[in-house]
């Protein structure tokens, strides 16, 4: 499972969209996430209404800082800094790809 965030300032319909839909999607594959820097506190009324026609579960959908992933971007700066300082031009595609799945996998980086 990839985890995916999207991010906005109001965090009340576009992101919030745009994680109904990779949640369906992508279902088994992806966890998604959204958050704002300035989030409303409230889902957009007309993009719930948009996902309730198109029959997406919204009872989980909320609007939230991106302050409640605080603990994801410490998680991801180490992941990425993992990743840059792989040895690239070293490494065959089997070696990368277990290197690549070693550092999604890994829980305290």
């Amino acid at each position: 499972m990839k985890n995916v965030l999207f991010l906005c300032t109001g965090n009340s319909a576009r992101s919030i969209i745009a994680e109904a839909v990779l949640a369906r999607a992508g279902a088994g594959r992806f966890n998604a996430f959204s958050a704002g820097s300035m989030p409303n506190g409230k889902v957009h009324p007309f993009a719930l209404y948009l996902l309730k026609l198109q029959n997406f579960p919204t009872d989980t959908l909320r609007s939230q800082s991106w302050d409640a992933f605080a603990q994801t971007m410490r998680d991801m700066t180490r992941r990425v800094s993992l990743l840059v300082n792989l040895p690239l031009d070293r490494l065959d595609n089997l070696s990368l790809s277990a290197r690549l799945d070693n550092i999604g996998r890994t829980e305290d980086v």
